[in-house]
């Protein structure tokens, strides 16, 4: 070989290094590789200045009071890290644009009351575990569209007193189809069947997750949302439930509640609500007044935070018939705290301070006891012996939080009534016996703990025990110190 051709042999290989180097720099890569000294040189500047992946911006849904209220389509999102079974949280359909989801839920709870009505009525001691299972599915079509569906099965183990609202076999909790048109500054909806539905605290119109069986509505919701502003229209028959077999529960005619809300966002410090409700119950029983009840509601309520201030005051007049008798009743809510931000704990100091009206008098005519219509079965404790009619309440209370997931709350709660010339009342709007003209206003006082604590996203658990110490105008109708425990484990998926 010609020592021209050494030459030219070692020149070629020198020009083929750095072309092998950056294709197996690009192969290892991912990148194109780009040829001659150049390429290598700009791919070798380009890998040391590799921009760091962008952080994923969105989050996965909380598990909602409402499940219908969450939105899985994040999970159309890469970035996202999966768990298990998020195949069935987000099933997309067509294009993307619409898709399925799938969750259930499980609520099992243990309680025990050693005296149900103050130990005055024929309800013996009793402790039993109630469940409450829910699988549910979830369909968006489009940006406008929602059909949901949600299937409930309410048992009890061990009760000895059934009420209506203590189980379900397998039926349909809710069912409904809701259009949503966005608007230039707010949206229009309309949502029709089966739902439930929820007013500020959930004093009078509640979905009434307390008790085993929660509250749910046959009807149209419709709502206009314009800036600050929402304005919106029910027409709705409650639901009763059987529970003889399986989807058996009703509504009809003899039980509607109608009506026009109007809600201001940024009114002062809070936010300011009212609205107007026909309420109509045929056959309604009171202690003195018996026949089809028709009432005109008037709510308005006023709730916010400012600083380290919060509050929720709420107040309802009725008037209308029951019968032949004209009813004519108050009721007065309110809730305010302050918070110690800054400190270890956060503790929280609050008020509670609660008023119903009752029938002063019998036989007069004139029916004032408060109807609470569907009120929340844990507004006042889990153990169910206040009820909102013939009441005075107030509750000074501590809440603390050791942890972010951990809160603990103690209470102490007094009690009147408006008027000895109606009964005491326990939730349900059932009097206990013996009570009605008789004693004097004091009810009793009592102790309340309440822990919650979220163990994990899906999972919550709460502890709550009450005791009630009655005052004498209970103890001579036969009444005695109440012992309340109630345990509860909550999975949501």
């Amino acid at each position: 070989m010609q020592p021209s051709a050494k030459v030219s042999m070692k020149a070629a290989r020198r020009q083929h290094i750095p072309r092998l180097l950056a294709l197996l720099v690009g192969a290892v890569g991912g990148v194109s590789a780009l040829p001659g000294v150049a390429g290598a040189q700009a791919l070798t500047a380009q890998t040391a200045a590799a921009p760091t992946p962008a952080v994923c911006d969105v989050k996965r849904p909380a598990i909602n009071f409402n499940r219908w209220a969450e939105n899985w389509d994040v999970l159309a999102n890469p970035c996202l890290p999966r768990q298990p079974l998020d195949g069935l949280k987000y099933i997309p359909l067509g294009d993307g644009s619409s898709y399925l989801s799938l969750g259930a839920g499980l609520r099992e709870r243990y309680e025990h009351i050693d005296a149900p009505a103050y130990g005055a009525g024929s309800a013996p001691a009793d402790g039993y575990v109630i469940q409450r299972a829910n699988v549910h599915a979830d369909l968006r079509l489009g940006s406008y569209v929602q059909v949901f569906g949600q299937l409930v099965d309410a048992r009890t183990f061990e009760k000895k007193t059934i009420a209506p609202p203590d189980r379900d076999k397998f039926d349909v909790e809710q069912l409904f189809v809701t259009v949503a048109v966005p608007t230039e500054n707010g949206a229009v909806k309309m949502r029709v069947g089966r739902q439930e539905m929820a007013f500020d605290l959930q004093r009078f119109i509640a979905a009434r997750d307390g008790p085993n069986v929660r509250q749910s509505f046959d009807g149209v919701w419709a709502d206009w949302e314009h800036g600050p502003w929402r304005v919106i229209g029910y027409v709705t028959q409650p639901v009763q439930n059987r529970s003889e077999k399986s989807f058996d529960d009703y509504s009809n005619g003899h039980l509607t509640l109608n009506g026009l809300r109007l809600e201001r966002q940024g009114f002062g410090p809070g936010d300011i609500s009212g609205y107007y409700s026909r309420y109509r119950r045929d056959d309604a029983r009171f202690l003195d007044a018996t026949g089809n009840e028709r009432r005109d509601v008037y709510d308005l309520r006023y709730s916010g935070v400012t600083g380290n201030v919060d509050w929720d005051v709420e107040g309802m007049l009725q008037h209308g018939q029951v019968g032949a008798k004209r009813a004519s009743a108050w009721a007065l809510g309110s809730i305010a705290g302050f918070t110690f931000a800054n400190t270890t704990w956060s503790p929280r100091l609050g008020l509670q301070f609660d008023m119903a009206s009752g029938d002063k008098h019998g036989g007069d005519g004139k029916l004032g006891t408060f109807n609470p219509l569907f009120a929340n079965g844990y507004y006042f404790s889990l153990a169910g012996l206040t009820g909102y009619s013939n009441l005075i309440h107030v509750k000074p209370s501590v809440k603390v939080k050791p942890t972010k997931t951990l809160s603990v709350t103690t209470a102490l709660g007094l009690q009147w009534r408006q008027t000895t010339g109606d009964a005491v009342y326990v939730q349900s709007m059932a009097g206990v016996p013996r009570t009605a003209g008789q004693g004097s206003r004091w009810t009793g006082a009592y102790a309340q703990l309440r822990t919650d604590w979220a163990v994990t996203p899906n999972v919550t658990a709460s502890l709550e025990a009450v005791h009630f110490q009655v005052g004498d105008s209970l103890r001579r109708a036969g009444g005695r110190d109440v012992d309340y425990l109630g345990m509860e484990l909550k999975f949501g998926w």
